[in-house]
């Protein structure tokens, strides 16, 4: 792990920087949200409990937890429209900061696509930049799985993400940002990691992560040269 200054230096200089979403760009946990809505979020949430203490995959923890709210096309849609995800305070003017700097920026999530696309719209983040699980439909809109060929649908899936990244576009550095032990554990490849808790604080990725912020402003001042008026004598 590299230490503060390092990464500091390594931010400032990036090529790509990557995003977790779920309690980093957005405010929420999507599916939990999405749960609730469906009436499930109980159920859910005791699920997520159970697979954070067992010895259960990802992949595993996914299927059981779709299986039990299988939202259908019109709930995802209704969702979406009465319950906008809360961004962030601070990541738009983050984000437009990257990018004013040529710097590539990616979300990479383990939530799914059709919850994402509307904040990456909102981020002016193309959608081909968002790496995340799709949910798959029957012609009638019923829930019919999800696709599990996708780097995110597994167990290490974003640092697979952050490496075919880093292998089709050829990036020197890129750093990932995120507030949870999948996103703790993409660096490597991700040439940096920056723990985020502006949300929620996990000890785990607090006490590990070289360089932990509450507040996306720390970025922002961190990429902006500093003006130091010079007084003539």
């Amino acid at each position: 792990m590299k230490n503060l200054a390092e990464t500091k230096a390594i931010w400032s200089s990036a090529d790509a920087v990557s995003f977790d979403v779920d309690s980093t760009v957005i405010q929420d946990e999507g599916i939990d949200e999405l749960a609730k809505f469906c009436g499930k979020g109980q159920q859910v949430t005791e699920l997520t409990k159970q697979a954070m203490q067992g010895n259960m995959t990802f992949q595993q923890s996914l299927t059981v937890r779709l299986n039990i709210i299988r939202p259908s096309l019109t709930q995802v849609k209704e969702f979406l429209h009465t319950h906008p995800l809360r961004l962030t305070p601070g990541i738009k003017t983050l984000v437009n900061t990257l990018q004013s700097q040529k710097k590539q920026v990616f979300l990479i999530s383990g939530g799914f696509r059709c919850l994402i696309a509307p904040v990456a719209a909102q981020l002016n983040i193309p959608a081909e930049n968002i790496c995340a699980n799709r949910l798959k439909f029957y012609f009638n809109g019923e829930y019919a799985g999800f696709d599990e060929n996708e780097p995110t649908a597994k167990t290490g899936g974003k640092a697979e993400a952050i490496r075919l990244l880093k292998e089709k576009r050829n990036f020197k550095t890129l750093v990932h940002v995120g507030d949870g032990a999948t996103d703790l554990e993409a660096c490597p490849p991700a040439d940096a990691f920056i723990g985020f808790g502006g949300n929620i604080v996990r000890e785990a990725v607090q006490s590990r992560a070289s360089w932990f912020v509450r507040d996306m402003n720390e970025l922002i001042e961190t990429l902006i040269p500093q003006k130091f008026e010079t007084n003539h004598i």
